[in-house]
This record gives structure tokens, C-alpha cells and sequence, in this order.
């Protein structure tokens, strides 16, 4: 990114640690036996976790203060890939489940500021503002809303339970959501 390295290093530890908890929540319920509908459940929360770790730690990489870790100038063309093709395959399983619809705008977002932070990105080997003022503008709104909607939801209801039943800790998921949306919303602001 092309912000101050100290909010790169807090960007990369953020993000890297929503992660590490998405590869935690992944890991979780392994091996156990379970009844065909909690099976299907719980192979769902596994992708859910799965794409929320790919996107923390690819967060985290790209977050890293340029003194630190300089990508080579290829590297926006791993993200696109990488990440459009979980945007696919976030888009496929929205036919069943309408949550994966965030994973695929976070991981189009993601292919969006790989691309503008491309080659040609910067002038005279120096970043500007990159991107498309537009998209970027509807990136941000997105996702200032829902980091608000997140952040109401991690206030309990009266007499609410505390999180899933297979979340190795309970309210922990939603809070690693909230972050890394606020990590989004500041990597699109550092654009």
C-alpha cells in the first residue's frame, strides 16, 4: 500500500491475525462425526473460513510497508488471479448462500487494487492515486456500511447466544469480519 509504513505494519498484524483465525475456525470440528445436515453446515463455515483466511493473509501481504516486503511487479498479477478466482467461486456458491456475495465484492475489491496498484499505477516509479475514482468511491461506501452493519451486529440482543456452536471462540468470527472490513476500507483509502 501506499501509506505510512507505521499503518502498513498495523494493517499487516490485523490483517494477518484474522487470518490466522480464519486457518483456526477452518481447522475446526475436523475428524468429528456429525448428523448429513450439520456435515453440510460445517463444510460451509470450513469455506466460509477458508476464503476469510485467504483474504486476511492476502490483505496482510499487500498491507506490507514497501521497506519491508516489495513485491516484484508481477505480483498484481497473482492477486488477480488468485483472487478472481475466488470471486468465481464466491459468485457459484451465492446460488445457495447470498453471504458469499460479500466474499466475492472483497475479493473483486482485491483484484481491483492489485490492478491499480499495477504497472503504470504510479508515475516516474512513484504512486498516485490509482484506481477509478468512481469505483473506488462505491468500494468505500460499501464497505462503511458494512463495517457499520457489522459493528450493531457485535452488539448482543438481550438474551442472544454468543456465537456458533463450532467457533473455537465464540464472537471472535464476527469481530475478524469487522476487521478486515475496516482493514478494506482503509487499504481503498490509502489507494
Amino acid at each position: 500500500m501506499h501509506g505510512p509504513a507505521l499503518s502498513g505494519w498495523l494493517l499487516m498484524a490485523l490483517c494477518g491475525a484474522t487470518g490466522g483465525y480464519g486457518l483456526v475456525r477452518m481447522r475446526g470440528g475436523a475428524g468429528e462425526k456429525h448428523s448429513e445436515s450439520h456435515g453440510e453446515a460445517c463444510g460451509a463455515a470450513r469455506s466460509e473460513a477458508r476464503g476469510e483466511a485467504l483474504m486476511g493473509f492476502g490483505m496482510a501481504v499487500m498491507a506490507a510497508p514497501a521497506a519491508v516486503l516489495a513485491l516484484p511487479g508481477w505480483s498484481w498479477l497473482v492477486y488477480s488471479a488468485v483472487f478472481g478466482g475466488t470471486a468465481l467461486g464466491a459468485l457459484w456458491s451465492a446460488r445457495h448462500d447470498a453471504r458469499a456475495l460479500h466474499h466475492a465484492v472483497g475479493s473483486l475489491a482485491m483484484v481491483y487494487m492489485a490492478v491499480a496498484m499495477g504497472p503504470g499505477a504510479g508515475q516516474g516509479g512513484h504512486h498516485t492515486a490509482a484506481g477509478l475514482p468512481v469505483l473506488t468511491g462505491a468500494l468505500l461506501a460499501y464497505y462503511a456500511g458494512y463495517v457499520l452493519l457489522a459493528g450493531a451486529r457485535l452488539a448482543p440482543a438481550p438474551g442472544a447466544g454468543t456465537g456458533a456452536a463450532d467457533d473455537p471462540v465464540p464472537g471472535l468470527a464476527p469481530a475478524c469480519r469487522l476487521a478486515m472490513g475496516l482493514g478494506m476500507l482503509t487499504m481503498l483509502l490509502l489507494l
